[in-house]
């Protein structure tokens, strides 16, 4: 782990493409502003905690499950030419 001392207003380069800014600094408590492309998701650690184990649950669903499933999506109508 990369440990830096930073003040507000001072950023840090991730690479060319992620620059995180120190924006303000209050008692414990430090507010950083991230500025990365679309295309990187950028997450709380307990919010991405939280996504893989949904995916983890999602995935050990258990086949036989399915045709229960698509019972619950409505049916869209064809159209008549």
């Amino acid at each position: 782990m990369l440990i830096l001392a930073r003040k507000t207003n001072e950023k840090i380069m991730i690479g060319d493409q992620i620059e995180i800014a120190i924006i303000d600094i209050k008692g414990d408590q430090v507010k950083i502003g991230i500025n990365a492309p679309k295309e990187i998701k950028v997450y709380r650690q307990e919010v991405y905690r939280a996504i893989q184990q949904e995916n983890i649950e999602a995935s050990k669903a258990k086949p036989e499950i399915l045709p229960q499933l698509d019972s619950m999506i409505p049916k869209r109508k064809k159209e008549n030419p």
